[in-house]
């Protein structure tokens, strides 16, 4: 899987982050939550190809899984949807509390 960069092109992911706000300027709770709704829609679109390779090769039982890992990506995109727009209405800035 792809890395999400920060924009400077000398980061990835978190790697060399420190509290408060990254080299963007997105406070990190914001970034977090992107980075992990950009990675599950990736996977979740990445395994479509895996389910498809499976049926080819006539193996129903590892097609399912790959359906059930997209589906646990798919959730955990909505999750992330909806923590993500909660987040920018409070500016980012208040503790993600459940």
């Amino acid at each position: 899987m792809a890395q999400a960069h920060t924009g400077t092109g000398t980061q990835s992911g978190t790697a060399g982050r420190t509290g408060g706000q990254g080299q963007t300027g997105t406070p990190d709770v914001t970034y977090n939550l992107i980075s992990i709704l950009y990675h599950a829609l990736q996977g979740a679109e990445t395994y479509e190809q895996y389910i498809q390779d499976a049926q080819q090769g006539g193996d129903q039982e590892l097609a399912q899984f790959f359906r059930d890992v997209q589906q646990e990506d798919e959730r955990r995109a909505t999750r992330g949807r909806q923590l993500l727009a909660r987040c920018l209405q409070g500016g980012g800035n208040q503790r993600m509390s459940q």
